[in-house]
């Protein structure tokens, strides 16, 4: 199974392999129980196994990942009521995100949010599902960017 990296000049190299690992899941190329091998994967990757690392302890937070004393991690098994417990806390630092964005967002960061809104519709005119998931992860990724809160980014 090939996993496929989609770069973005505006998100640090740990983000963009945590979001290719967190589609991976959602989608079942990753399975449950599938041991994540942070070697494996950075060569999949193309990267070094410093992004690989942080990514899975972000996917940990999200309880997509479960580490293992010793066997390291491997995908959760994701019951829908932990979904929906994942997607309430997601939700809820969400708000914190846009309130914040509100308040410090720069005027090139709004010209920004503006040119993926412009891709965003041309890409709904089209049917292009694929891509229009990715424009939307970069549409959120600029607003949490906007805050101006690292802490907060990390988190989501």
């Amino acid at each position: 199974m090939e996993l496929e990296m989609h770069m973005d000049e505006y998100l640090p190299l740990r983000d963009v392999v945590f979001n290719t690992l967190r589609r991976a899941i959602l989608k079942g190329e990753l399975k449950p129980g599938e041991r994540l091998m942070e070697l494996t994967l950075a060569e999949r990757l193309g990267v070094s196994r410093t992004p690989i690392r942080e990514a899975i302890r972000k996917l940990e937070l999200e309880g997509l990942v479960v580490m293992a004393p010793r066997k390291g991690a491997k995908v959760a098994s994701i019951t829908e009521r932990d979904l929906n417990d994942v997607l309430e806390v997601r939700k809820g630092m969400e708000v914190l995100a846009i309130s914040l964005a509100c308040e410090r967002i720069t005027k090139e960061e709004i010209e920004h949010l503006e040119e993926i809104e412009g891709r965003f519709k041309k890409l709904t005119e089209e049917g292009n599902l694929t891509e229009l998931a990715e424009v939307d992860v970069e549409f959120h990724e600029a607003i949490y960017q906007a805050t101006n809160n690292k802490r907060l980014v990390q988190l989501l």
